[in-house]
């Protein structure tokens, strides 16, 4: 990929170059240049070259990117993979969830919901910072006093945080949240006894039937994965247009397009958000909207999106129950700065959605649904609920498995009279508050 004689004429004429980090001269050289993050990425070596050999000064008085030398080292920086050091064989684990380095020298893992130490360390907190700047100088970004805390998504779609001093007072902190290259399907959540089979064919249907659907839950009780698996029942000849902060959803319909927000430069300039891609994805003939994440003004123009025949929306909320997801999704539309009385903006939800999912982690680490609510609507000021489906907690193992039971509310939902006339049989046993399904 480098033109070997290029190199060597580089190391003759100037080693100190080529031993410059090569993320200052990446740096440097989106600085000069002016381009977004990850114009580096999609350029050829040639039209790299080009752009680099431009003249220039830099913040420190010299030439910003004046040498062929430190162009070639710039396409050297883009080609070269990210090396993870001591997290190496916890990136290649298919058992670890989440990575957690709170400094040089304390590493932790999640697995299976459950927090524990390693014995890996790095060399120094300099050798901890050597990955950092790897990781974020492969998509155009960094971090130092002015902008301590930066995202990036890696090569495999895992997502990375990090926050250094003065922010984060005992050093340097990275959190890697795992992407899993093989999304759960239904019967690897009914295996870990998230949900039931029966359930899961109820969400199946809801699905099909081209219900709205929220599903909300705390940090890492499963709603991406949930998400995931809700998004496989969509049928394959419908367009779908996903929104995300950070793309992880993995759908493998054939008419899809993955959004994803941009932030802001180091000038602040060039954000694209969540509320600007939902806008556009209405001009884009989607059949569904499937939001990752609502978390900001984007929520409005979600709901008027379900409300005016957008209907099989899929979206996930950070909430710890679904009535606090309703108070959520109100307070998410102030933010949109539009003087809208609260009750118009609870008859909007009331009519947009469909379904609610809760979700939880408990105190075993283990992820399950634990209410399955449907909305009915208003009486007076107040959006009405019925709950389906629960789960009922009634012990632990002495190894601390969490025991008990979904139960059914004994409720048939309105919704089933839709099921009818699109020919979705769901049997109606499952909503028999006797029957037994231990989970």
């Amino acid at each position: 990929m480098i033109d070997v004689s290029a190199k060597e004429q580089c190391e003759t004429e100037s080693p100190e170059a080529l031993e410059e980090p090569r993320y200052v001269i990446l740096n440097r050289l989106l600085d000069f240049l002016d381009l977004p993050p990850t114009a580096l990425q999609s350029t050829g070596r040639n039209s790299t070259m080009r752009a680099s050999m431009r003249p220039g000064k830099g913040s420190d008085g010299r030439p910003a990117v004046a040498s062929a030398c430190e162009a070639l080292t710039t396409v050297e920086v883009c080609e070269e993979p990210v090396q993870f050091g001591p997290l190496e064989a916890l990136m290649d684990d298919p058992t670890v969830t989440d990575i957690l380095v709170d400094n040089f020298d304390k590493i932790y893992v999640e697995r299976q919901g459950k927090l524990e130490p390693t014995d890996l360390r790095f060399e120094s907190e300099a050798h901890l910072y050597k990955l950092i700047n790897s990781i974020l100088a492969a998509v155009g970004r960094r971090v130092d006093e002015s902008c301590p805390m930066a995202d990036a998504r890696l090569a495999d779609g895992s997502r990375v945080n990090v926050i250094v001093p003065p922010l984060a007072i005992d050093g340097p902190t990275v959190s890697i949240r795992r992407f899993r290259k093989d999304a759960l399907q239904l019967t690897d959540l009914v295996a870990l006894k998230t949900i039931t089979a029966e359930i899961g064919e109820l969400l199946k249907g809801i699905v099909r039937a081209r219900l709205n659907v929220l599903v909300s839950g705390g940090t890492g009780s499963g709603k991406t994965t949930l998400l995931n698996m809700l998004s496989g029942f969509i049928p394959s000849d419908e367009r779908i247009v996903s929104i995300e902060d950070s793309a992880e959803l993995q759908l493998k319909q054939r008419y899809v397009v993955r959004l994803e927000t941009r932030p802001p430069n180091l000038e602040g300039k060039g954000e694209i958000t969540q509320r600007d891609l939902v806008r556009n994805s209405l001009r884009m003939r989607p059949d569904r909207i499937v939001v990752g994440e609502v978390r900001g003004a984007e929520v409005l123009d979600m709901l008027q999106a379900m409300n005016t025949g957008h209907d099989g929306s899929l979206s996930t909320i950070h909430a710890n129950s679904p009535r606090d997801a309703l108070s959520r999704l109100e307070t998410l539309v102030a933010m949109a700065g539009l003087s809208i009385p609260h009750e118009a903006v609870r008859r909007q939800i009331s009519s947009a959605i469909d379904v609610i999912i809760q979700l939880a982690r408990l105190g075993d680490g283990s992820r399950k649904l634990i209410s399955l609510q449907e909305i009915n609507g208003m009486e007076g000021n107040v959006v009405t609920m019925q709950e389906l489906f629960s789960f009922e907690q009634t012990g632990v193992t002495e190894h601390g498995a969490v025991k008990g039971r979904f139960k059914s509310g004994g409720i048939r939902p309105r919704f089933t009279d839709k099921f009818k006339a699109l020919g979705i049989e769901i049997p109606g046993v499952i909503f028999d508050p006797f029957a037994n399904m231990e989970a």
